[in-house]
């Protein structure tokens, strides 16, 4: 492993990391960021980048994850989240990530769960900076991608900022592109991935003044970001970051959204519509249908859609009684429930 070098403010002004113009951002989620749902977020937002699930490097390079892999060219931009924390599998998983097409290679340092901390790797790799910034160096030398690396303010006991500032140092001597941050720190043992991403308290402060000590550095926020409001709150901060990653919230409610492109890009057009969006995700799965999948591979994505919506209630129900059954007409009666007079 490398030693760790103090932070060389010159070199970074030297040679800065890529910069990249996306300054929203959805988040890889374990079952929910596969194809489908990311054609939704792409139906809501023209301009976000868009983040695969996290696939594991020995499962790239045995060819495990071709399902987690595909992808339509409408997704993009996207980036492959990978997780491992060997040099030379993460160079490969590198090679193929340019080879297919993506936008850009995501190291994961932030997953809390038990299979990734007994594989030492996730959030676990935040206790090695030197090994991060060995992976981070091997994926560049690898492909001509920007490699970036999405972590944690801090891990078990090393929950400092000041603990967080050393990990960021020493991975951005490695030439690591962008860092994106989970304004919380993960606990190992103890904690769920579910209860961490809740109970450990949310320092977003941490996140700014990163930013503001590192300004250099490409920094984004993630976590606790509920609505578009709050997207332009942390880019309009005294300290603000470059941009900002939401994920829960947007699976839950994905038209909390629906203005971002315009507020955080200036883009023209107004909020896209339930419809729209609803018509989107219809003529896909006629797509996928037609190619051989299941409805309910995209089905399951859409119930947010209906949240708090006229007719939504009931139409979260036609999706639920279908389940697995669920075929074109019932996307399109379930649509047909936003006409209901009451409010669900």
């Amino acid at each position: 492993m490398r030693p760790v070098p103090a932070f060389d403010k010159l070199s970074v002004l030297l040679h800065p990391p890529r910069v990249h113009a996306y300054r929203f951002s959805v988040a890889p989620m374990m079952e929910r960021t596969d194809r489908h749902f990311r054609a939704l977020a792409r139906a809501v937002s023209k301009r976000c980048l868009l983040y695969t699930e996290m696939v594991m490097g020995r499962a790239v390079l045995s060819g495990r994850a071709e399902r987690d892999l595909a992808f339509d060219p409408a997704e993009l931009p996207l980036v492959m989240q990978v997780g491992d924390n060997d040099p030379g599998r993460l160079a490969q998983c590198a090679r193929i990530a340019q080879d297919r097409g993506f936008t850009e290679l995501n190291l994961n340092c932030g997953c809390p769960s038990s299979a990734v901390r007994d594989g030492a790797f996730g959030a676990r790799l935040m206790m090695e900076p030197g090994r991060v910034a060995d992976a981070v160096a091997a994926m560049k030398g690898a492909c001509s991608l920007p490699v970036t690396v999405k972590h944690r303010i801090g891990v078990d006991e090393l929950d400092r900022y000041e603990d967080m500032l050393r990990f960021v140092d020493v991975v951005t001597e490695a030439g690591c592109d962008a860092f994106i941050v989970h304004a919380r720190k993960a606990w190992l043992h103890g904690l769920s991935p579910k209860e961490n991403r809740n109970v450990p308290p949310l320092r977003p402060q941490d996140v700014h003044r990163l930013k503001r000590e590192r300004p250099s550095l490409r920094i984004e926020l993630n976590g606790g970001i509920e609505s578009s409001d709050a997207v332009v709150a942390a880019l309009e901060h005294d300290d603000a970051v470059d941009g900002v990653m939401v994920g829960r919230a947007i699976y839950r409610d994905p038209l909390a959204f629906a203005d971002v492109d315009a507020r955080v890009y200036g883009d023209p057009e107004p909020a896209v519509t339930t419809e729209h969006v609803l018509e989107t995700m219809l003529e896909h799965t006629r797509r996928w249908v037609e190619g051989g999948g299941r409805v309910h591979d995209v089905s399951r994505h859409i119930h947010g859609l209906f949240l708090g919506r006229p007719g939504g209630r009931k139409a979260r129900r036609v999706l639920a009684e279908a389940g697995a059954g669920a075929d074109l007409s019932t996307l399109r009666r379930a649509a047909g429930m936003l006409n209901a007079d009451r409010t669900p």
